[in-house]
């Protein structure tokens, strides 16, 4: 009689970090050979142009990078990713390797300090978002030679979902030594100013960013006497750029650091947008919610709901409508029209859009949701980037 016994059915046994990171770099190539092929040429070939920019020109790092950002984060028609796509057409993954692969649309965009190499990871701080990262290379060790502790690195990186707290580099790295340390500050200052996003991975700079944005609008408040704002553009842009020196030189008196010999940071020097620094009034509105926000010709916006008969002239209606067909401006101007005029707010909307039976009360709601969906579909969050204390005192040592 045969008592051998077999082995048990069912799941595989997880696969180690080693093996993870050994596969990787089979799974990357694979990828990267399908965005490059004929199904996806036209839209690549759109973002290498645009990436490109009128010279046409890219080099192999950004080559690298749009590759690398397409096949992770583009969205095609159907809402999936090349990378999603990838997945599905490859049965033969693994439970991990699908697993690992679907991580990659993870993606952290930073500006990192080496602190420490272990064994064949580094261990990088984000600048951006004050978290530490242990991250590999999928072509190991050598890959990473090179990289000295107190150094810094710029690109990519995404999770090994399967071992939670580890991450490969995605694309290119670009390396720079310590002494590069104030170049760096600025690029992680620009970066957290104009992606905020990048910032808030970190949870705590959520509720840190919302709570210096309160303390921000109630400081606006306390010199203007009021949250809005309306101002020719020359004039707005001097009031913005004086409230910014008075906070700066209030945050200098209150930490004990007024220092005569130092100057008003010329990066602090604010300059109003092109597209609204030719009009006729500028508003300038800092929400509870939305922060400090620019709105272009808001004088005549707010003339057109004082009075309803300016429904009837071309450039008060086709602003209106430019409002709402903008998806760069959210619900608030006009939530704050509807505020300000509740006796005309339904003349001037009934009017403009040929909607007879309009009312705020009833309908204005329902309609911000129609013409604003995408603002409602996204989670708020403060317009004011908080930066970690390593960043400050990179930024801090490079100007003195």
């Amino acid at each position: 009689m045969d008592h051998s016994v077999s082995p048990p059915t069912g799941r595989q046994p997880r696969p180690s970090l080693s093996d993870l990171l050994e596969r990787s770099a089979d799974l990357k190539c694979g990828l990267v050979d399908y965005v490059q092929g004929p199904r996806f040429e036209r839209q690549l070939t759109a973002a290498l142009l645009e990436a490109a920019g009128d010279d046409l020109v890219l080099d192999e790092t950004e080559f690298i990078g749009v590759v690398d950002h397409f096949a992770l984060q583009h969205r095609l028609r159907d809402g999936r990713t090349p990378l999603q796509r990838y997945v599905a057409t490859r049965r033969d993954l693994s439970e991990a390797e699908r697993e690992m692969l679907l991580g990659w649309q993870d993606v952290v965009e930073g500006v990192f300090e080496i602190r420490a190499k272990d064994g064949d990871a580094l261990v990088l701080l984000n600048l951006l978002d004050d978290l530490e990262y242990r991250t590999y290379s999928n072509a190991g060790r050598a890959a990473l030679r090179g990289l000295a502790k107190g150094g810094f690195v710029v690109g990519r990186i995404v999770p090994v979902t399967p071992c939670p707290g580890n991450w490969l580099i995605s694309g290119n790295l670009a390396f720079f030594r310590k002494s590069d340390g104030p170049e760096i500050a600025e690029i992680a200052l620009r970066a957290a100013a104009e992606h905020p996003a990048l910032v808030f991975r970190n949870p705590d700079k959520i509720t840190q960013g919302w709570d210096q944005m309160r303390r921000e609008r109630e400081a606006f408040i306390a010199y203007f006497g009021t949250d809005q704002l309306v101002l020719p553009p020359a004039e707005a842009q001097d009031s913005v750029n004086a409230f910014t020196r008075h906070r700066w030189e209030t945050t200098r008196a209150q930490t004990d650091r007024n220092d005569p010999a130092e100057s008003f940071p010329r990066q602090l020097s604010f300059t109003l947008p092109e597209e609204i620094a030719d009009a006729d009034t500028v508003g300038i509105v800092y929400d509870q919610v939305e922060g400090m926000n620019f709105y272009r010709d808001f004088g005549l916006l707010d003339a057109l709901f004082t009075d309803p008969a300016l429904a009837t002239s071309r450039r008060h209606a086709s602003l209106l409508r430019s409002y709402m067909r903008d998806s760069s401006i959210t619900p608030l101007p006009f939530q704050r029209m509807a505020a300000a005029h509740p006796d005309t707010v339904d003349a001037v909307i009934g009017k403009v859009l040929r909607k007879p039976g309009f009312t705020w009360a009833e309908h204005g709601e329902a309609w911000l949701r129609g013409c604003k969906a995408d603002f409602y579909e996204r989670e708020p969050r403060p317009s004011v980037s908080v930066i970690g204390d390593r960043l400050a005192e990179l930024v801090a040592a490079g100007r003195r």
